[in-house]
């Protein structure tokens, strides 16, 4: 058994941009590694689009994640900063969430997880997720990425040569694992036979 300084939170967070199935995956990977534990948060409208998407209740996405925590609950351990999660994650990212973040405008839990990440210097990871990009979009994302911030769109990667959707997805969860610092085999490497 890990003790408790051995294991790494990570927080995942997921909002209502279209992408579940990111969020799905990169949590079914995590649920592998016995050196993390999970907390969860999912908007209102990531609610809806898990159901739309991925044709799936809640209760039954909740069941991948270590913690579950209401996007409206600023008692959970995670909105505090002397909660001492490692990094956090947030798959899908709409453009909405990008710009609370960027702004500094905490209203709900996810982005005072991610409020906490500025200003505790710890690993913050966005998929984000609109096509096209307006002047707006990149502004924000790029002030974030200043502050260190990881901004990750998930675009494919072709020199993989995927043969199905689940290889593109996986290509994406794998990207976002090495970011976290999570070993994984799901990115076929630049160089690797």
């Amino acid at each position: 058994m890990n003790s408790k300084k051995d294991v790494k939170e990570i927080v995942v967070c997921v909002t209502g941009a279209s992408g579940a199935i990111y969020a799905k995956r990169l949590l079914e990977e995590l649920k592998k590694d016995k050196s993390v534990i999970t907390s969860l948060v999912v908007s209102k409208m990531g609610v809806s689009t898990i159901n739309y998407e991925l044709n799936q209740e809640i209760d039954d996405f909740y069941k991948l994640a270590d913690n579950i925590y209401n996007e409206d609950d600023f008692y959970a351990p995670i909105a505090s900063g002397s909660h001492k999660f490692d990094s956090a994650v947030v798959v899908p990212c709409s453009m909405k969430s990008v710009s609370a973040v960027a702004n500094g405008y905490a209203d709900n839990l996810i982005a005072r997880v991610c409020d906490i990440c500025l200003k505790e210097h710890r690993k913050l990871v966005l998929i984000t997720r609109e096509t096209p990009l307006n002047a707006i979009h990149l502004e924000n994302m790029t002030k974030l990425a200043k502050l260190g911030v990881v901004i990750m769109p998930p675009v494919p990667a072709f020199y993989s040569f995927p043969k199905t959707v689940d290889d593109i997805i996986n290509f994406t969860v794998g990207r976002i694992l090495d970011n976290l610092g999570i070993n994984n085999n799901l990115v076929k490497r630049w160089g690797d036979e």
